[in-house]
């Protein structure tokens, strides 16, 4: 009889069985790979992995395919793809990005062999199947290692993100960012810089702007609201009140994580990961809470810029990031101008602002 006895089936049983099953297909993969021989590193495990999924017009400047395809339609889109599939892309705005997680990999490696947390890199697409060849061809000019692929065939690779437990989905599509931003997955929209720079091929620099990137809007809605005066009093009367988190705070919070698995091994003045934060904040009128809440939430930043309503851009042309998280469009376009890769967050009230200008 269903439901009674000592081997009725008991809630969250299900969940239990298909972890247990996961676990068992992983560690039926991890012996298949251990008995082949290669210099490639086999992929983590994705519940250890810090997993960054990039769309193919991210990792790779397809402006031209991009325009045939709309003005041509999908056959010869793919058409053209498969002719000029021994045609090696151009680096995209995530390229670069892409190559200095990797050059923190190898480091990992070096230190840490059997250790599985690391970035696993994705290449989330909704191009199609055909098209698969040329990425493959390109990512194996330059070197990369992406084993993972997910091509949808046309359709959004939004439900597949969760899937692959991303933690961060860079795309040149703002709608598909916006999806995943609302699907609780961080996310930005990728812009290709203006100006061609040498990025470090030792460190990867990740700057993040402070309000509605990695903490909430809350701030600002009473700077866009109320005027600064009133946000000013606001920031002061709540220093030791930590911000809410936004949605980057995880992915600074994964970079941590790493950073201290180099100082481990005393690393810390050799560490290929550093942070910055850029903020238009004032330090003394502002600045304090924002210190006070990375400290409650263990979290640290190794550059800490307050630029009290300053250009952005000539900050970030001296940090030189391989990639800057900004929620407002005007500093992502300052950004761009001067030179700095930029990824766009559509999170907070800045985007009701941005819509309606």
């Amino acid at each position: 009889m269903s439901g009674s006895g000592p081997e009725a089936t008991q809630p969250g049983d299900g969940a239990e069985v298909r972890l247990q099953e996961a676990e068992q297909d992983w560690a039926a993969a991890k012996a298949f790979y251990d008995n082949l021989a290669s210099k490639r590193p086999r992929p983590p495990k994705p519940q250890h992995a810090i997993t960054v999924a990039v769309s193919s017009r991210a990792l790779f400047d397809l402006v031209e395919e991009r325009r045939i395809y709309e003005e041509h339609g999908l056959e010869k889109y793919v058409e053209y793809q498969q002719d000029n599939e021994n045609v090696t892309l151009k680096p995209g705005p995530a390229f670069y990005f892409v190559k200095a997680l990797e050059h923190v990999n190898a480091r990992l490696l070096e230190l840490y062999p059997d250790d599985e947390e690391r970035f696993d890199i994705v290449l989330m697409t909704n191009n199609h199947a055909q098209v698969g060849v040329r990425l493959i061809n390109s990512i194996n000019h330059y070197g990369l290692t992406i084993e993972r692929f997910c091509m949808t065939g046309g359709k959004s690779p939004i439900g597949y993100l969760t899937a692959y437990l991303t933690n961060l989905y860079l795309s040149a599509d703002s709608e598909k960012v916006q999806e995943a931003i609302e699907a609780g997955i961080a996310s930005a929209t990728m812009f290709t810089a203006n100006k061609d720079v040498a990025y470090s091929d030792t460190q990867l620099r990740v700057a993040f702007d402070g309000d509605a990137v990695l903490f909430s809007d809350e701030s600002e809605q009473i700077v866009k609201e109320q005027g600064l005066d009133r946000f000013f009093e606001h920031e002061q009367l709540n220093e030791n009140k930590p911000l809410a988190q936004g949605p980057l705070k995880g992915f600074l919070e994964d970079l941590g994580k790493l950073q201290k698995k180099f100082y481990a091994k005393n690393e810390r003045l050799n560490c290929p990961i550093r942070t910055f934060l850029v903020t238009a904040r004032s330090a003394a009128s502002s600045g304090a809470r924002v210190l006070k809440t990375l400290r409650s939430w263990g979290l640290e930043v190794d550059e800490a810029l307050f630029l009290a309503g300053a250009p952005k851009g000539p900050i970030l042309v001296k940090i030189r990031p391989h990639i800057f998280f900004d929620d407002q469009m005007f500093h992502i376009e300052g950004a761009q101008k001067l030179g700095t890769i930029a990824a766009h967050v559509p999170y907070g009230i800045a985007q009701k602002y941005h819509k309606s200008t």
